[in-house]
């Protein structure tokens, strides 16, 4: 593949790729907290209209919702979605259905004395979720957070259907362009992995982040883990070989 190709669509393609991650996790996001913190309110209105909104757009394609917003709503709306922000819709509603239920789960597991200790102090609704339930429930959503994010990074590949210059349409062009299919889909592959790593680290960064907020000493990372326990694997011996001599 020649510099031109790299230079004028792949790297171009990258960047288009990390906009639409950021714009439809950010979407996500709160979408997810604001749904999932609605399906645990007291009114039962309030968590029907939550339920119903998760189980649409859990139950509906992104792909299909994507084409929707973009071909089937400029009729009847009389405005016409840029593809970009029409696919960041798409990605970031049906994401955050999924993130919704993350949340819920993550803020019905934290123990119902914590629940109790708010209305002991006299703290609103409000401030027991923001004192009390959410610093506790965070943390437990990371790692099921970081499998979504990356679940949102490959999903990102189906914007190219809408002709936006993401990584996997300018895969496609440079296929076109070169007639190899190997090496710019290898290629392709590898950057969805780079990318996919540099979530899961910034997620993982982000866990331990949480949990020493709340007091709770995070486990080590792979390498600093097998580190720590050659070192007291080691120690063990040599106080094995102390108390024998």
């Amino acid at each position: 593949m020649t510099a031109g190709l790299w230079q004028n669509w792949v790297l171009p393609g990258i960047w288009i790729t990390v906009q639409l991650l950021v714009y439809s996790a950010a979407l996500a996001a709160v979408t997810a907290f604001a749904v999932g913190m609605a399906r645990t309110h007291r009114s039962r209105a309030v968590r029907f209209l939550a339920g119903l909104y998760t189980e649409i757009f859990r139950g509906t394609s992104a792909l299909v919702l994507m084409f929707w917003l973009f071909f089937v709503v400029p009729p009847l709306m009389g405005w016409q979605l840029v593809p970009m922000w029409a696919a960041v819709l798409a990605l970031g509603l049906s994401y955050g259905a999924y993130g919704a239920e993350i949340v819920r789960g993550a803020l019905n597991s934290v123990a119902r004395s914590q629940r109790e200790s708010g209305i002991a102090l006299s703290f609103s609704p409000w401030q027991r979720m923001r004192l009390i339930l959410l610093p506790q429930a965070v943390p437990e959503m990371m790692p099921p957070f970081c499998n979504l994010l990356v679940e949102l990074l490959k999903g990102t590949a189906l914007v190219s259907l809408l002709g936006v210059g993401d990584v996997s349409f300018a895969a496609y062009l440079v296929r076109l362009a070169t007639q190899e299919s190997a090496q710019i889909y290898t290629i392709s592959l590898v950057i969805y992995f780079v990318l996919a790593m540099v979530v899961t680290r910034s997620m993982k960064a982000l866990e331990r982040r949480t949990k020493r907020n709340i007091g709770i000493e995070p486990e080590p990372a792979l390498l600093g883990g097998l580190f720590a326990r050659r070192s007291a694997s080691a120690a063990g011996t040599e106080v094995a070989g102390g108390a024998s001599k």
